[in-house]
C-alpha cells in the first residue's frame, strides 16, 4: 500500500512539473505585439547601420552608431526585454550588468547586431552596487566582414569636466557633456563621480565627441541640483537628472586585453 502511495505521489509531482514547464514556455513565448514590432524594428536598424558605414576613414558622430547593439532577454513569465550595449570588436559586447536581469544564466541573452539575432555568452558580470558592467560575446564569424574588421577604441586619458560627449544607441545618438559631481547629493559624489548632464538609457555607450573613443557605459540616473544665492544664503533645488556612466578606464577586468589602447 505504501509503495502505491509513493508511486502516486511521484506521478503527481511529475505532472505538476510538466504543467509548470509547459506554462513557463507558454507564458515566455506569448509576446505582446508591441514587443515584437520593437524587436523587428531594432533588427532593421542594426542592419541599416552596417549598410550605411562611411567609405572615408574619418569618423563622424552618426557613424558611431555602428557600435550600438541591442541586448535582449526574456525573463520567466514576463515579456521580452530589449536593452542596449556597445560592440567592442572580436564578438565582444559591453553593457550594463543590470540589463541582463537577475537570471542571466537562465534567460538566454541574445544580441541584435548587423541585422541578426545572435545567441550571447555571458563572459563577465558585475553588480549594480559595485561595477555595473557585463561583458558578453557572440560568434564573430557570423558578422559581416566590414564589422569584424572594426575595433572600438577605449579612452585612456583621465576624464575632464566639460568634455563634449556622444551617447550612442543603434537607432540614434544624443549629445551631452561631462559635469561635476558637485551637482548631485553629497553622499553620492564619491561613488558616482562620472556624470553627464542628462539621463540616458542603461547600456548605451558614452563616447568622447572629439576623440571618438569610448568613455563608458550608461548605468543609472541621479537627481541633479541647481544652486543659487538668495539674500546671502546658498539654496538648492532639484534640477532634473544627471546620467551616471561606468568608466571603462577604471574597469579593466571587463575589457579584453586586445581592446586596452
Amino acid at each position: 500500500m505504501l509503495k502505491r502511495y509513493q508511486t502516486a505521489a511521484y506521478a503527481l509531482v511529475f505532472l505538476v512539473l510538466i504543467a509548470f514547464l509547459l506554462g513557463w514556455k507558454f507564458m515566455v513565448a506569448r509576446e505582446r505585439p508591441e514587443d515584437v514590432a520593437g524587436y523587428r524594428k531594432q533588427i532593421e536598424v542594426t542592419a541599416a547601420n552596417v549598410l550605411s558605414l562611411p567609405t572615408s576613414p574619418e569618423s563622424t558622430d552618426e557613424s558611431l552608431r555602428i557600435y550600438g547593439v541591442n541586448v535582449v532577454h526574456t525573463p520567466p513569465f514576463k515579456s521580452m526585454y530589449i536593452a542596449y550595449g556597445i560592440y567592442l570588436g572580436d564578438g565582444a559586447v559591453l553593457t550594463a550588468a543590470h540589463t541582463l536581469g537577475k537570471l542571466s544564466g537562465y534567460t538566454n541573452p541574445r544580441v541584435l547586431i548587423a541585422g541578426q539575432d545572435l545567441p550571447a555568452k555571458v563572459v563577465k558580470e558585475g553588480s549594480v552596487e559595485k561595477n555595473d558592467l557585463a561583458l558578453v560575446s557572440v560568434d564573430q564569424e557570423r558578422l559581416p566582414i566590414s564589422l569584424r574588421m572594426r575595433r572600438n577604441p577605449q579612452c585612456k586619458d583621465p576624464l575632464r569636466l566639460g568634455t563634449n560627449v556622444v551617447v550612442v544607441y543603434p537607432e540614434r545618438i544624443a549629445h551631452s557633456r561631462v559635469i561635476s559631481p558637485m551637482l548631485i547629493p553629497a553622499d553620492l559624489r564619491s561613488k558616482f563621480n562620472t556624470l553627464i548632464d542628462e539621463s540616458q538609457v542603461s547600456g548605451s555607450g558614452v563616447f568622447d565627441a572629439g576623440r571618438k573613443c569610448l568613455l563608458g557605459i550608461m548605468s543609472r540616473r541621479i537627481t541633479k541640483f541647481a544652486y543659487q544665492n538668495e539674500n546671502g544664503l546658498l539654496t538648492s533645488r532639484e534640477n532634473g537628472y544627471a546620467g551616471y556612466f561606468v568608466p571603462v578606464f577604471r574597469s579593466s577586468p571587463f575589457i579584453p586585453q586586445q581592446f586596452r589602447f
